[in-house]
């Protein structure tokens, strides 16, 4: 293990924030998480940074993790179970489960981040989450110094969230996911832009291949490129609104875009929302709105963590004066 002090963070998060680690280390093997958990320092574990917001130099140990594998456990004859180590891209997981043909994550093309991250977040998009094909969850256990494994089930999964979030916050850490994936898949195109992106491609015949390249496609010309300009993709959750709200909103603004949960909750999209407030394509010194979706907040060079922070509050303000409706942020804030 090799320790570095003062480490700055600044290429190790998507937003570009540039704030040092009081200590930092990389891991790319389980063996060192014995010695790692004697040091007696708060830890923090870092993966591909694509959801985080640095607002100040983080006190003790950031553990970047570089842990890497992918390998099929079994299989039947519907279905495959691969365990993927939870620092691989989650993009380069999803390649290869179109590439061996099996459906289940092809919705979720080119989210940024690890595989660790996918049960952490519960990670979704276009109608999709990672909590359907996620089959148990193995983690290091900091306290009892001890590898455990969760079922699916015992998760407690929810819209962008799990026990790894609120229970199990800083005493575990991910290393690998097991996930079960479709021999036959079962397509899902109906949520967002998926079908008149197909069609503008040309797809005569339905594959998760072609599923993903069109997911691929929208978010390509929707969001910002972090090479390019700093960002942490979608930065509040969608939320979740009584049936009763809806209809009262309903009628101000008859073309609000919905999603209908249940009998009595709807959910409407977060960046409509911020849209209508005037926030789309603002921007404050170096701090801004992405010009073509609302809901990414951006970082033009040299913003700080906590400008970034502080218009984010403001759209938040702005949104509950207007429609009633108290946002929350996605992203997670150190």
């Amino acid at each position: 293990m090799h320790l570095r002090q003062n480490f700055s963070l600044k290429s190790y998060n998507t937003f570009g924030i540039d704030v040092p680690a009081e200590y930092f280390t990389a891991l790319s093997d389980i063996n060192s998480l014995e010695e790692i958990a004697a040091i007696q320092k708060q830890k923090h574990i870092l993966g591909g940074g694509s959801n985080i917001l640095l607002t100040k130099p983080v006190k003790g140990l950031v553990i970047h993790n570089k842990l890497k594998g992918i390998k099929i456990e079994k299989e039947d004859d519907n279905h495959v179970w691969v365990r993927v180590q939870s620092g691989e891209l989650w993009h380069d997981f999803v390649l290869y489960a179109i590439n061996k043909g099996l459906g289940g994550i092809e919705n979720l093309a080119l989210i940024p981040g690890t595989a660790g991250a996918s049960p952490m977040q519960n990670i979704g998009a276009y109608g999709v989450e990672a909590k359907d094909t996620i089959e148990s969850v193995t983690f290091w256990y900091w306290n009892e110094r001890t590898f455990l494994t969760y079922a699916s089930r015992e998760c407690a999964f929810e819209y962008r969230d799990s026990i790894f979030k609120h229970h199990l916050k800083d005493k575990a850490f991910i290393t690998s996911v097991v996930y079960k994936l479709d021999k036959k898949p079962k397509y899902n195109t109906s949520y967002g832009a998926i079908e008149q992106e197909l069609e503008s491609m040309g797809v005569q015949e339905l594959s998760v291949k072609a599923i993903a390249y069109a997911v691929m496609h929208i978010r390509i010309s929707k969001l910002p490129d972090p090479k390019i300009i700093g960002n942490a993709g979608s930065f509040f959750k969608n939320p979740t609104i009584p049936q009763k709200l809806f209809i009262t909103l309903q009628s101000s603004y008859p073309k609000i875009p919905y999603y209908k949960v249940n009998d009595t909750m709807v959910k409407i999209p977060a960046g409509w929302l911020i849209e209508q407030c005037g926030w789309k394509g603002y921007k404050t010194g170096f701090t801004g709105v992405h010009a073509k979706q609302a809901l990414v907040l951006v970082n033009y060079g040299n913003a700080k963590g906590s400008d970034i922070w502080k218009l984010s509050g403001e759209i938040l303000n702005s949104v509950k004066e207007r429609f009633g409706i108290e946002l929350e942020r996605e992203v997670q804030v150190w």
